[in-house]
């Protein structure tokens, strides 16, 4: 049974707790990106694509984290799970900072991915012990508007860090961010999973989970479809340094430039907790996805047409509409995955988040190793991924409008 509480009983502090620790993902990837180029001279990286899996090895980690979490949440408390993560988490700054080789600062990566996995999981879990319904949404709106800063700010904190300092004092500021984390959370949190709703800690479930999700035919489509239409954003992360950084020069500008488009997704993240009521899940996803393929079709012959290197006005217009309408469909997709298993929706949500970041983190990873001093292999990307996720949305619209008739 969840904990009732009145949601102008809640604290600010812990809108803000839960808001920070979620954004640990986000200021893990955002706030070194200005750093990427002096990373590779430093750790003599000989193919400037290869700093992009810096990026990469970070989903890589938080994949597997989310798989390993969930479970591990529901046996030991949410604030237990929380402290093991930031624990991994801090490790992996450490290996960051003192990394002298790559492959160092990949394993550190991967630890910094693995244990932010553990917030994500938690902080959820720890919403949902506490709210439920119209008290849950209402708190979880006032949590993302601090949350959707964290990419817009994040950029900005590493480019003023690199004006006085070395990049490895933007690890060292992660680090601390961390530890400040776990003594906030130890203070000022009590645990919301009460003893006798807590569940043993096994393989099996998850093992079972699995198997169910990848079996439902629409939890599969759904979640491939996310899978890959986030694939095309992760390839963006991947090469947003090298296009905007370097190939049009913006130099310090670039943390303003990435912070400002990121402000696109959190807009439309608010919007759709506006418009799913009125227009509903589906039509929003299958419109964006429209409006996404439609706008990259007009977009890619001008950039080949520029040669790759489009106006930059013309690139940022196109981003901003591209990223709204990401940030309509990737709530809506988790939601439409997870609904055909609510009977095992912790595991479930475990399996689709693990399979979506997999997915997406190589997809991704693909696309910003294709990186040849132009946007065309980015926009090109854009455009398949796509019409793939397009198709499949289609064909799971279709199949379910046979069914209900």
């Amino acid at each position: 049974m969840n904990q009732q509480e009145q949601p102008e009983k809640v604290s600010l502090s812990f809108i803000a707790l839960m808001a920070v620790l979620m954004s640990l993902t986000a200021i893990s990837i955002d706030a070194m990106m200005p750093a990427l180029g002096q990373i590779g001279e430093d750790l003599a990286i000989q193919n400037p694509n290869d700093v992009q899996f810096i990026i990469s090895s970070l989903f890589i980690g938080l994949a597997i984290g989310i798989l390993f979490f969930g479970p591990f949440a529901d046996s030991f408390g949410r604030k237990k799970t929380v402290y093991l993560g930031i624990g991994i988490f801090l490790c992996g700054c450490l290996a960051s900072i003192f990394s002298n080789s790559f492959e160092i600062m990949l394993f550190g990566r991967v630890l910094q991915g693995f244990g932010t996995a553990s917030c994500r999981i938690a902080t959820m879990c720890m919403i949902r012990d506490k709210f439920e319904g119209n008290a849950m949404a209402r708190i979880m709106s006032f949590i993302m508007i601090i949350f959707i800063l964290s990419p817009a700010l994040a950029p900005s904190l590493g480019q003023i860090i690199l004006l006085f300092a070395h990049w490895r004092v933007i690890f060292i500021v992660m680090f601390f961010i961390g530890i400040g984390s776990f003594i906030w959370l130890a203070v000022a949190q009590e645990e919301t999973l009460r003893p006798e709703n807590r569940h043993p800690f096994r393989i099996k479930p998850i093992i079972h989970a699995v198997h169910e999700t990848l079996n439902n035919r629409v939890a599969r489509g759904y979640t491939i479809a996310s899978g890959v239409i986030f694939g095309a954003f992760v390839g963006y992360l991947n090469s947003a340094q090298q296009i905007l950084q370097e190939q049009y020069a913006l130099g310090g500008s670039f943390a303003i430039v990435f912070g400002f488009l990121a402000l696109s997704i959190g807009i439309a993240s608010f919007a759709n907790s506006r418009w799913v009521y009125q227009f509903g899940m589906e039509r929003i996803c299958h419109t964006s996805l429209l409006v996404m393929v439609g706008a990259t079709s007009v977009f890619l012959p001008i950039s080949l047409f520029f040669g790759g290197n489009p106006p930059l006005f013309l690139l940022l217009l196109y981003f901003s509409v591209v990223f709204f309408c990401c940030g309509l469909m990737f709530g809506n997709f988790n939601t439409m995955a997870i609904h055909p298993l609510g009977h095992i929706a912790g595991a479930a949500s475990s399996v689709i988040g693990c399979i979506q970041t997999l997915l997406s983190a190589s997809l991704g990873a693909t696309i910003g190793y294709l990186y040849n001093g132009t946007v065309n292999p980015l926009i090109t990307g854009f455009f398949i991924l796509g019409i793939w996720s397009f198709l499949l949305v289609s064909r799971l619209s279709k199949s379910q409008q046979i069914q209900a008739a």
